[in-house]
């Protein structure tokens, strides 16, 4: 298979390289046909058994451009001096279900808190949710460490006995929120959830609510701790950086002794990451907006070690994304806000010079991330090579290493 990875690349005319530059920019360029067996459904067990695709070198005519590890073997890949820089935001149980004071059952997904306790939500059914409706949502009888799927009908397995639904100040096993507007932006509602002063709708969604999975991940046994990774710390994200995953305490402490450095950002993954790009020219994408936070301490670990002739590799793509989303006046600096940040073919690198990333889905925004560090029509071809090789695809799958040397 890599020599017809190389066979591809090779040679290519004038007309050729033209075409391919086009296709760069658009969807149809990021298309590629996957098995359904190969979406992964449940994490590896332990973490660092993953499979682990290396792409070392950019020139594709060499024999050894490809090589097929296993995650555990990192220490042995990476350069004493090299910066791992991850991200430490914590999924929060995100999925809620509900009804209406009619009765009729609502499913709710956050996605991020615009004032205290007023949240920005997907709510299904959405078309009937006027302002000045009201949902509440009953205290969860479910199997600790259940997690639910986006989209789905999930239900608890031992439902509570129907409540009856009133306009009073609800018992202590409930809570109500009030829709105020609609956002036009995701199609969202804003909702105001009732709550006493002092009290943080976060410390409530153990109680309420359940970790949420892509909706791709459809029949899993995995427990809410096995979609966060070993560091998460900040809650905030209603998925996971994926790429993190693959770690375990045991593994980060073997690369800190080989002197294989760690530092942290943290980007709150949203609903958005897992969105196809709608239009066809991917310059005119909108690209959604997450809040990242990269410290003064990461930005001096990220300086010292590129003076000391270290490389900084990016775990996953919101890594990637906080980190050139905090260099875009050219120089990385400490930065606290929110970044709308779309990279693609074309983009002028700052901060990042390798990566660890999982296989993303088709006409993703994601994928057209990482065809700007490597060739969109290189990485196609290495996705193949994957497809060929049997490697499992997507938020619990395995993972690839796009080492410096191989960048375009």
């Amino acid at each position: 298979m890599q020599e017809q990875l190389a066979k591809t690349n090779s040679h290519l005319t004038s007309k050729q390289k033209i075409e391919n530059s086009e296709l760069d920019l658009s969807l149809a360029g990021y298309d590629y046909e996957l098995p359904t067996e190969l979406i992964a459904q449940n994490p590896a067990v332990p973490r660092d058994s993953s499979r682990l695709l290396v792409v070392s070198s950019a020139n594709v005519d060499k024999d050894d451009t490809l090589q097929h590890r296993i995650f555990r073997d990192l220490p042995e890949i990476l350069r004493p001096g090299d910066l791992l820089v991850m991200n430490n935001t914590r999924v929060i149980p995100a999925r809620l279900y509900g009804e209406k004071l009619t009765g009729a059952e609502v499913e709710v997904l956050l996605l991020e808190e615009r004032q205290h306790n007023c949240w920005l939500a997907l709510v299904k059914p959405g078309k009937r949710f006027k302002h000045g409706s009201k949902i509440v949502f009953t205290a969860k009888s479910k199997t600790d460490g259940e997690i639910g799927r986006w989209g789905e009908n999930f239900h608890p397995t031992s439902p509570p006995p129907h409540l009856p639904i009133t306009e009073a100040a609800p018992p202590h096993h409930l809570l109500t929120a009030t829709v105020l507007e609609t956002d036009a932006a995701t199609g969202g509602r804003l909702l105001q959830f009732d709550l006493p002063q002092g009290v943080s709708l976060l410390q409530l969604l153990d109680v309420f609510g359940e970790v949420p999975l892509p909706p791709y991940i459809t029949n899993t046994e995995a427990q809410s701790e096995q979609y966060q990774t070993v560091y998460a710390q900040n809650p905030g994200a209603v998925a996971a950086p994926t790429a993190g995953l693959h770690f375990t305490p045991e593994l980060l402490e073997k690369l800190r002794q080989q002197n294989i450095n760690q530092a942290f950002v943290t980007l709150h993954v949203g609903v958005g990451t897992f969105r196809p790009v709608e239009v066809e020219n991917v310059t005119t994408h909108t690209m959604h907006e997450e809040w990242i936070e990269v410290p003064p301490s990461t930005v001096e670990q990220i300086r010292a070690t590129k003076a000391a002739g270290g490389r900084i590799i990016a775990v996953g793509t919101t890594v990637v994304r906080a980190l050139e989303g905090a260099a875009t006046t050219g120089e990385l600096q400490p930065f606290c806000g929110k970044t709308n940040l779309f990279i693609y073919p074309g983009y002028q690198w700052r901060v990042v010079e390798a990566m660890i990333t999982n296989f993303h889905l088709p006409r993703s925004s994601l994928l057209m991330l990482v065809s700007a560090l490597i060739g969109r029509q290189r990485l196609l071809n290495i996705y193949q090579e994957a497809i060929v090789s049997r490697y499992r695809f997507y938020s619990f799958g395995d993972a690839m290493l796009i080492l410096p040397e191989a960048r375009i």
